[in-house]
């Protein structure tokens, strides 16, 4: 009786989702972020959910993130990068160093507006040439991937330490430092703009996936469904800008900034940090690694020979090839991470993305990311980072040690694969 009695409910429920094209694995990720959240957030009386630590949880993030979405790519394809935080440790040295030293030595003086843009070139080219080189070796010398990576883990992080000295490199050319999360924000008009340009990229993006489903002869959601998601999208995005801009910039500081523009701050005046153009920088690459996954020739050679190799190899896709390029991807990925978490430190040192690879394969397990291949979104992915970096954040704040801190993430991880290989028995997926 009591099956029978639940079972209307339950069957209200699944209609509905149904309805809706929510993925269900997608809704538990969102439920336990906001569970651990709200158990920080009780645990730290109220200072895990405040506007500055949103703030710099969210720039904590972002270089995992960006290397989580080219995880997706990797994983899916039935391999693993254990070599990613070396990677971005030798992508950052190679930045540092020719802002510091290479550039100098050719008549650049710091502080040229040539030396941001050449710096993130070369460690962006650094990346992809390691990364293409990793892909080489397992794609067309059969070398295995966990094998090729695991040298590379050990190989990159010591050519960093090679192409430093061992030194802390630093301070990094302004302009550089613009990308690091604190020192590069829209304020709070510049933020707003965003934002609504935001809403309506994503009502423009919800409504055009519409008309090419009808046009494709497809099912589609009720227009009522279209609406609410555009709403909650919109929710979303605003809901985001708000709480960054409610991170106030210091009184000192911008008295510093209207004494060097030779103006004197209105009384009363108040300024928040808003966006940082590295939150924007992973945004440019959630659209860009996604469209690669749905709209490109690409992304579908990665996810037919995620999920079929063999198939994938008879039906004359260069899955050789194919496999170099994913790694590329990868490395480019490394070197825009590198990138932003040398600019938010300011310089780059030895330990610069230590343990990254953990994070990051966590993050694109946890975000969905199939170990056995075949399926994984950008998006997911990111979500993953962001719950990873929770975890952290709030054991830091609650003053758990560091060691500890490692454990709960191990744990986690294997838990993410858990959960996985249980929702694959039950949906009855591959």
């Amino acid at each position: 009786m009591a099956d029978a009695s639940a079972s209307p409910a339950s069957s209200q429920r699944k209609n509905i989702l149904k309805t809706m094209e929510i993925d269900t694995r997608l809704l538990g990720m969102v439920g336990a972020f906001i569970v651990v959240c709200v158990m920080f957030n009780l645990l730290t009386d109220g200072r895990f959910l405040t506007p500055r630590n949103i703030f710099n949880l969210t720039i904590q993030t972002v270089s995992v993130a960006i290397m989580a979405t080219g995880m997706v790519f990797v994983i899916v394809t039935r391999h693993i990068d254990l070599s990613v935080g070396s990677l971005l440790a030798t992508c950052s040295a190679m930045m540092a160093m020719t802002q510091t030293s290479f550039l100098p030595a050719m008549g650049v003086d710091f502080g040229n507006p040539l030396i941001a843009p050449v710096a993130i070139i070369v460690g962006i080219v650094t990346g992809a040439v390691i990364g293409a080189f990793q892909g080489w070796l397992i794609g067309y010398l059969a070398i295995p991937a966990f094998i090729v990576t695991l040298g590379g883990l050990l190989v990159w992080r010591n050519v960093a330490w090679y192409l430093t000295n061992g030194q802390t490199i630093g301070p990094l050319d302004e302009t550089f430092q613009l990308l690091g999360g604190i020192g590069g924000t829209l304020g709070t008009t510049g933020s707003w703009i965003v934002g609504v340009l935001g809403v309506i990229a994503a009502c423009v993006a919800i409504w055009s996936a519409r008309h090419a489903r009808i046009h494709h002869e497809f099912p589609v959601k009720p227009v009522w469904a279209e609406g609410l998601l555009m709403v909650v999208a919109a929710a979303l995005i605003l809901g985001f800008v708000a709480v960054l801009n409610a991170y106030e910039v210091p009184a000192r500081v911008l008295e510093r900034q209207f004494e060097a523009s030779g103006q004197v701050m209105p009384e009363g005046y108040v300024q928040g940090y808003g966006v940082p153009y590295s939150v924007l920088l992973l945004i440019a690459v959630a659209v860009v690694m996604t469209m690669i996954a749905r709209k490109t020739r690409l992304g579908r050679y990665i996810f037919a020979t995620g999920g079929n190799p063999d198939a994938a190899e008879l039906s004359g896709i260069n899955t050789r090839l194919l496999t170099v390029k994913v790694f590329a991807i990868m490395g480019v990925l490394c070197g825009l991470a590198g990138l932003v978490a040398s600019a938010r430190l300011s310089f780059h040192s030895n330990d610069i993305g230590t343990l990254d690879e953990l994070r990051v394969i966590a993050a694109a397990v946890i975000g969905g990311t199939a170990l056995a291949g075949g399926l994984g979104t950008i998006y997911g992915a990111i979500l993953g980072a962001l719950i990873m970096q929770s975890l952290q954040s709030g054991m830091a704040m609650v003053g758990v040690d560091a060691p500890f801190q490692n454990i709960v993430v191990g744990a986690v991880l294997v838990l993410a694969v858990l959960v996985d290989i249980l929702y694959r028995k039950k949906t009855g997926a591959n």
